[in-house]
């Protein structure tokens, strides 16, 4: 990975950031060395599991379809400040993923694998700046051949683990919060290293408050939260907090103001406090600010949030998942984390004791934040990109010669990654070979076991699977019982051997064939999330302007219809979660259905179609008032109509 490379000099100032050196203890320029044929490994990676798996499936039903069609929304309307979805105002999230998803549709048309691309652009961005973290921060522990092997395993690390993956399957902004801390450690490590030399700090203080400033756009206040506690942490154990005079805090300040504030200022103002009604937990008077700042962040963190349409994970569940989301390299975090701390006890360590404490820092403050507030599992995610540095700074280290971090690595393969693969592979195996196949055509949905109280959780639906259902994942279970034999036995073998370069490519690649086949079993799950089937089905019986398309139930429930029928949803008792408190304003459109309407609906002159999952009962009940016809039926769900 080492013989072509580019040399970064200060010819321009995003360049010369690069070139700064990390520790104050470091006055000489450190030459980075970026490798062609690492960054061209790198982007092979995500081309093959980013962009590979844009197109497919459609989108999911909740927060990836309702986000994606607030974009569309957006263009329709050409009100990029305040959000809608099915024409109700959504307070929920600030607008940056909206703004970025609209763009993309706005040249390349509204399609789905369209409102993803801004995602996937952003997990290459996260890969880039973990490699050139990854760089900084081990370029001196890393091979003398290979001066960017830490930064290189860090970026292959964290494009093949689980946790990053699966949440860049659906639209949510969470990776982009990794990218904007990991940017934003960076910048500051820059900006530190200049004010120690007593040189200017302008550039990476600006750059600092500006990607500060997007992280709020993206989610929040938590965009200050994390960036914010991070520096104040890092000075305040290193006792630096009087560099802080020397970062150019008034200037950032503008800046970050400059870019966070208007969208802020202007939402407020184009939906000022209304009276709201009494008995729901609400105040006498409230409007964007009231719902936004205080519901969406404060109640939200101390578990109030009105309504509480939220999954909780258990702590300890919590903490794990941290560690799964980072498989298969969490196998090297525990003597990674043995190293750091070792390194935080002597003080001569130098630049490997300052790697230690930022990767430390930033874990620690990610993971107890959400240790203390209400949270989900995806809500560790800022924290993913400090944990692949630390497995890749022991690997960086193991490639040396006679270094004890290579038993170390030897080790933890052969008593953790290896029996649990071979486990993995075993069950994976014995279901492709003991499940029956189902009969073509059959509904996935008849296959499963309904665990609704999983639900509020964004990987829910996985309870739901029993072992009938898995004949309809035999091929992508044979490719994960075989990819699983390299990842353990495969790279165990090759490390034993003292490839540890081959040893870890091997880990990658294998990891990214499960992680294919992880996308073929949500493609064949898909009717059970998503309902783009039958929105499309609606579309082929000639859906007009006047037509009626009616949801037995809450949004959230069939909310990619409308993106696929760009027709707006009517709700049977809907009224409730995201569009229940955009429905107060004088402008929400009478979209909110009870049994009395839909069955006059029914029986009236127009056509209707009917998105429900109990088509029996409802059969049952609508008879008496109209034909009723079942136009498609897909993973559980139906669409009856009366035409």
């Amino acid at each position: 990975m080492n013989q072509s490379t580019i040399q970064f000099v200060a010819t321009s100032p995003a360049p010369a950031l690069l070139a700064e050196p990390l520790s104050g203890s470091h006055s000489a320029l450190v030459q980075r060395q970026w490798s062609w044929r690492s960054i061209a490994v790198i982007v092979a990676a995500w081309l093959i599991l980013q962009i590979g798996g844009l197109f497919t499936p459609g989108l999911l039903d909740d927060v990836d379809s309702i986000y994606t069609e607030i974009a569309r929304e957006m263009l329709v309307r050409h009100d990029y400040v305040t959000p809608y979805i099915n024409g109700v105002r959504f307070f929920d999230k600030p607008p940056l993923m909206y703004w970025m998803a609209a763009a993309s549709m706005r040249v390349f048309g509204a399609h789905d694998w369209a409102a993803r691309l801004p995602l996937a652009l952003g997990m290459l961005a996260l890969l880039l700046a973990v490699y050139a973290l990854g760089i900084r921060l081990f370029h001196e522990l890393s091979p003398v051949h290979a001066p960017d092997r830490g930064g290189f395993y860090a970026a292959l690390a964290l494009a093949t683990s689980i946790g990053p993956y699966l949440y860049t399957r659906f639209y949510i902004p969470d990776i982009l919060l990794a990218l904007w801390m990991t940017l934003g450690v960076h910048l500051f490590l820059i900006a530190l290293d200049r004010a120690r030399e007593r040189s200017s700090t302008l550039l990476p203080s600006l750059g600092f408050a500006s990607v500060m400033a997007l992280n709020v756009l993206t989610k929040g206040l938590i965009g200050l939260v994390f960036p914010v506690g991070f520096v104040l942490l890092y000075l305040a154990l290193t006792r630096q907090l009087r560099l802080l005079t020397r970062l150019h805090l008034a200037a950032a300040a503008a800046v970050f103001l400059a870019i966070a504030a208007p969208w802020h200022i202007l939402a407020a103002l184009r939906t000022p406090a209304i009276p709201l009604p009494p008995g729901q937990g609400l105040p006498a008077h409230g409007g964007w600010a009231w719902f936004y700042l205080y519901n969406e962040h404060i109640a939200r963190f101390l578990g109030r949030r009105i309504p509480h349409d939220y999954g909780q994970v258990p702590i300890p569940l919590f903490w794990l998942l941290s560690a799964l989301w980072v498989m298969p390299w969490t196998t090297f975090l525990a003597p990674a984390v043995t190293d750091h701390l070792r390194a935080l006890r002597n003080r001569s360590a130098g630049l490997e004791r300052e790697t230690a404490l930022v990767l430390l820092i930033w874990t620690g403050l990610v993971l107890g934040f959400f240790t203390l507030s209400s949270r989900q599992e995806y809500y560790n995610l800022p924290a993913i990109p400090a944990l692949a540095l630390m497995a890749a700074g022991l690997l960086a280290q193991a490639d040396r010669q006679n270094s004890s971090d290579r038993d170390s690595a030897t080790l933890w393969t052969r008593c953790f990654l290896l029996p649990l693969t071979t486990l993995a592979a075993v069950v994976c195996g014995y279901f492709v070979f003991t499940t029956p196949s189902p009969a073509p055509g059959t509904d996935i949905a008849t296959l499963l076991a309904a665990s609704p109280e999983f639900y509020n959780l964004s990987l829910g639906h996985i309870f739901d699977l029993t072992g009938p259902a898995m004949g309809l994942f035999r091929e992508p279970l044979a490719a994960v019982a075989l990819s699983m034999l390299a990842i353990g036995p495969g790279s165990y073998l090759l490390r034993r051997q003292g490839r540890l370069c081959a040893a870890n490519l091997t880990l990658a690649a294998a990891t990214m064939v499960t992680l294919m086949a992880a996308h073929e079993g949500l493609v064949r799950f898909y009717p059970i999330l998503g309902s783009k089937e039958l929105a499309l089905a609606i579309n082929h019986a000639g859906l007009a302007p006047n037509d009626r398309i009616i949801l037995d139930g809450e949004l959230t429930s069939g909310s990619s219809v409308i993106f696929y029928t760009r027709h707006p949803l009517h709700l049977i008792n809907g009224n409730v979660n995201g569009l229940w408190y955009g429905a107060f304003w004088p402008d929400s459109p009478h979209v909110f259905e009870t049994e009395e309407t839909l069955r006059r609906q029914w029986s009236g002159p127009g056509r209707v179609f009917l998105f429900t999952y109990d088509p029996a009962a409802r059969t049952r009940d609508l008879i008496g008032f109209g034909t009723v016809r079942a136009l498609a039926a897909a993973g559980g769900k139906t669409v009856l109509t009366n035409r």
